[in-house]
């Protein structure tokens, strides 16, 4: 029997339901949902032949938790299975230009979220994050991505330094960005195959991350404060990476 995995979120689930039907397993909403938005998802998913039921919205949040806004609304999918190393080399043999995300250490789910969104806004062709001490894709994370988690690949590595240097041998640029970077990211040639690399909330990038960058580059910063969130940190980055791209006639 295949994985199930629980999404929740109107985005997310119709998402889901528009774009990969044939994953999801079955819909449940909150009996008393019954608002023009969820009628879309609820018909979309008749319409693909999924099981769909009302049940107490107390039953969904023994289901999520408590503290989970599900909005009324979840789903049972067969989870995208994650990419594996050997996945993304295969997947960089034939891309353009790639653009990679890689976050060293992560921990809040709803910052890996936001920033696999816009990784897929951005057009990145994955995103990528050690399996120790950082957040994976789970539920919070997806439902924060609103469906990008079902259209740019997580590669989860036991060890971020070879995956690094793995980038590396195959064209790629690997840049780090942190506060105390000697030139500001726009700076930076950003235009080619890159891996932009972030750290974690607080801490930044380890000694051992910094060590296998190409170079480090800071975020332009004009007020007083010391640090970015990171998935803000990752949006500059990978927007000035569009921004050069598309200056240059060079985009996607």
């Amino acid at each position: 029997m295949k994985n199930v995995e629980t999404i929740y979120g109107l985005h997310a689930v119709r998402s889901m339901l528009t774009r990969h039907p044939d994953r999801v397993r079955a819909v449940k909403f909150a009996e008393r949902r019954d608002d023009p938005r969820t009628k879309e998802i609820e018909e979309l998913a008749r319409k693909g032949g999924r099981p769909v039921q009302r049940i107490d919205a107390r039953a969904l949040a023994q289901q999520l938790g408590n503290d989970v806004s599900h909005q009324g609304v979840i789903a049972e999918i067969e989870p995208l299975p994650p990419w594996t190393e050997d996945d993304l080399v295969t997947a960089l043999e034939t891309a353009k230009d790639p653009i990679i995300l890689v976050l060293d250490g992560v921990q809040d789910p709803h910052n890996l979220g936001a920033c696999l969104r816009t990784a897929d806004a951005c057009g990145a062709l994955a995103v990528v994050v050690p399996k120790d001490r950082a957040a994976q894709l789970n539920a919070t994370a997806r439902k924060v991505a609103v469906g990008a988690a079902e259209t740019t690949p997580v590669v989860s590595v036991t060890n971020l330094a070879r995956a690094l240097k793995m980038l590396k041998e195959a064209g790629l640029w690997v840049i780090g960005a942190d506060a105390e970077g000697p030139k500001l990211s726009f700076e930076a040639d950003l235009k080619g195959g890159v891996a932009l690399v972030l750290g974690a909330e607080g801490s930044g990038l380890r000694q051992l991350t910094r060590q296998n960058c190409d170079f480090i580059v800071r975020l332009p910063q004009l007020g007083t404060v010391e640090s970015l969130n990171v998935s803000v940190a990752a949006g500059m980055f990978l927007y000035e990476a569009v921004r050069q791209r598309a200056t240059s006639g060079t985009g996607r």
